[in-house]
């Protein structure tokens, strides 16, 4: 088990479909982040294949050019899910409260989690999900930077570093079997102002991502 009970705790334990009831649209990530993660997008999935977007908004970083056979949404808000002009269904579900997926075994070619992994409190129910709903071959996408709801983030995430999120992600892969090693794509933050400014002031990119075996 990755996470002990103290690790899963909030500093805001109320209801988070509270919290997320009212509509954000607005992007929790910079240009740049969201730029190299369509391109990540682009490099890694295939055209009319069935995606699943998950914890998604009004927006979904995905290549205006790359037509898909569907797009599931998920998230938290109806509202900010009925405006985002990718997805041709979508759902709303609190994970916390029900990690299951309303969706059939081997389905889905791709699972996307754009900053939001961080506010999972099983991810280890939610991971075994994603591997249940995968495709044999098929990828998961888990992206994030350093910005977060902090009442809203587990404390394993709020007290940890960048790097120590990133093997906080892959020990969740690795805590499914029947996932392939997962591989870290990563722009860190920079460490001093002219690096900041060379790097013209971009929040950070990570991404872990791994395929189902196809066995």
């Amino acid at each position: 088990m990755p996470l002990g009970p103290q690790q899963r705790t909030k500093l805001d334990a109320t209801d988070d479909k509270q919290f997320y009831a009212y509509p954000r649209f607005v992007t929790h990530v910079d240009e740049g982040f969201i730029q190299q993660l369509t391109d990540l997008y682009r490099q890694s999935l295939q055209p009319n294949t069935r995606i699943l977007d998950m914890m998604s908004s009004w927006v979904s970083h995905l290549p205006d050019e790359m037509q898909f056979a569907h797009v599931e949404g998920h998230g938290l808000n109806g509202e900010e899910l009925a405006s985002n002009p990718r997805l041709n269904h979508y759902f709303v579900q609190d994970l916390n409260a029900n990690p299951k997926l309303p969706l059939p075994d081997r389905d889905f070619d791709a699972v996307l989690n754009c900053v939001s992994v961080q506010y999972l409190q099983y991810p280890e129910a939610i991971f075994t999900e994603i591997h249940r709903i995968l495709k044999p071959g098929g990828i998961a996408i888990i992206s994030f930077s350093n910005r977060m709801f902090y009442e809203k983030a587990i404390q394993a995430w709020r007290e940890g570093s960048e790097a120590s999120r990133v093997e906080l992600v892959k020990s969740y892969f690795q805590s499914v079997p029947g996932f392939s090693a997962p591989q870290v794509i990563e722009r860190k933050s920079p460490t001093n102002l002219l690096q900041w400014l060379g790097a013209g002031g971009s929040d950070p990119f990570y991404a872990v991502i791994a395929r189902r075996n196809a066995a």
